[in-house]
């Protein structure tokens, strides 16, 4: 990913981040042994899918000013 910007390459790197927490809460929820395991991980995978809403409604921002590049469009949707 070649982005010019600091703020595009962090909210890239939140994008990356939110589908982490939502792969590792679908995992944990599978694999998880009490209740408690589930608020946990229900929790987590209501906040990454939050935070990549968020992370995504900027970048299309980022993207309408023109400053997201175009190469990195096609990788980061």
């Amino acid at each position: 990913m070649m982005l010019k910007k600091k703020c595009d390459k962090n909210i890239a790197r939140t994008i990356e981040l939110a589908n982490q927490m939502i792969a590792l809460a679908r995992t944990g929820y599978e694999q998880q042994e009490d209740s408690g395991c589930g608020v946990l991980y229900g929790i987590l995978l209501d906040s990454g899918y939050r935070l990549l809403d968020l992370a995504q409604k900027e970048k299309h921002a980022h993207m309408q000013k023109g400053w997201w590049d175009n190469e990195t469009k096609k990788e980061i949707i």
